[in-house]
């Protein structure tokens, strides 16, 4: 019986992932996937007591398999990695930290030292440092490089460089929880826009980073935006070269594109809402207690089949996508093509979740200031989807990448190109 670090094909792993459930994972949520996989798994288990148990899961190295044992992981090919989520997937063990593993890690691996990647991979593996990505601005979205954050050297006594940054970021997921950021800030004004940038690892703890919660239209605080005035990075949490941040931010880029793009994906199945399985369970506990929007509305019936077979077919492309990775490196443009499918598709998948609750879904008969607090969750999700073809590029930027590095097509003309950042026109 090999241990976990040992085995090196899909046999083995499968095997020690078995042997290390029944060691690890306690009884009462083993009883419960063996009953009915992760929805039994959720019933019986909390959040905390997740988070809590968490630290044996990252002991393990099953939380990032591909990745070297130095770094949190065990090394292993993809293929063992696969047989060893197979084993895992009806005990519902997710990955936490997943701005950490899903961003900062992919541009760790492709442009950071081994000494970086030793100082902060470890800790994102186990989950003991939260991360946020810091790239949109107020006038800088969609033309993410046209920010204007500003990094400024200055040389210490003893030698060393740090860099003072000045600007604001807005956007910010989970910057309220976060330990550390990626950071782009534009270190050369003189110079075409994507040639200016800089790409860091900043401390989110330290003074001069002002963290202002944005709160979502149903009322839960995700998105942030950070005032940064003089916080400091040493030039060792510099990632690549100085001026080289808009190739690095890329590895970021579809690293989140990868991770928003739903079932499959390896980062999140859905941001918002519900799935087609507990829609159809929904709808058919409607129709057995004679309410309407139910199973036996053969529209209705019609429309979820749909897109569940959707689901499946995105769950399958995402699936091909991952197999194509090395252990801790971002996909290629091509994660853009589960982007732009995922959060269309997972739109259209919250509007029948509402139009399953019907008029009962939007009543309110309490205080209208209580309502957010109250809200059914599907119509929660719903609200929260419509985000979704917005963040982690817009589904219009997405097309232009898939058309240009995916395609071949052409470019279309910038007037600006070439010229110094200083002279093109914002806002």
């Amino acid at each position: 019986m090999k241990p976990l670090a040992e085995c090196s094909t899909a046999p083995e792993a499968a095997e020690a992932v078995r042997r290390w459930i029944a060691a690890e994972v306690p009884e009462p949520w083993r009883a419960a996937a063996e009953r009915g996989g992760p929805g039994a798994v959720r019933e019986v288990r909390t959040r905390e007591e997740y988070r809590a148990w968490y630290p044996a899961f990252a002991r393990s190295g099953l939380v990032v398999p591909q990745w070297p044992v130095a770094y949190g992981g065990l090394g292993w090919a993809p293929e063992p990695a696969r047989a060893a989520e197979r084993v895992l997937a009806p005990y519902h063990l997710p990955r936490l930290n997943p701005l950490g593993l899903n961003l900062a890690a992919p541009a760790l691996f492709q442009h950071g030292t081994h000494e970086q990647r030793l100082r902060f991979l470890p800790r994102i593996a186990a989950n003991e440092e939260v991360w946020c990505q810091l790239f949109s601005e107020p006038g800088a979205g969609s033309d993410l490089a046209s920010l204007a954050t500003r990094a400024e050297p200055e040389r210490r006594d003893d030698g060393t460089v740090v860099w003072r940054i000045t600007g604001q970021k807005v956007w910010t997921t989970w910057a309220h929880l976060a330990d550390f950021g990626v950071l782009l800030a534009r270190t050369d004004p003189d110079v075409p826009k994507r040639k200016g940038i800089t790409y860091f690892l900043i401390d989110m703890r330290q003074p001069g980073v002002d963290v202002r919660p944005l709160r979502h239209l149903g009322g839960e605080v995700d998105f942030n935006e950070v005032f940064l005035d003089g916080a400091l990075v040493p030039d060792s949490q510099r990632v690549g070269e100085t001026g080289g941040g808009w190739t690095v931010a890329r590895a970021t880029l579809s690293g989140e594109r990868q991770m928003v793009s739903g079932a499959g994906s390896g980062g999140v199945d859905r941001i918002g809402g519900s799935g087609t399985r507990r829609l159809i369970r929904l709808a058919q506990e409607r129709a057995g207690q004679g309410l309407p929007h139910g199973w036996d509305d053969v529209h209705l019936r019609h429309r979820l089949v749909r897109l569940w077979c959707e689901e499946q077919i995105r769950a399958w492309t995402n699936a091909r996508v991952r197999a194509g990775l090395r252990g801790g490196h971002p996909p290629g443009p091509e994660s853009s093509i589960g982007k732009v499918h995922g959060s269309e598709l997972n739109q259209r998948i919250q509007a029948v979740a509402a139009q399953l609750l019907g008029l009962s879904g939007t009543a309110w008969a309490g205080d209208p200031g209580e309502y957010a607090a109250s809200m059914p969750p599907e119509l929660r999700g719903m609200l929260r989807s419509r985000a979704n073809t917005i963040e982690g590029g817009t589904t219009e930027v997405n097309k232009n990448i898939l058309a240009e590095r995916v395609l071949g097509l052409p470019k279309e003309p910038d007037p600006w190109e070439g010229r110094p950042w200083r002279e093109v026109p914002r806002g």
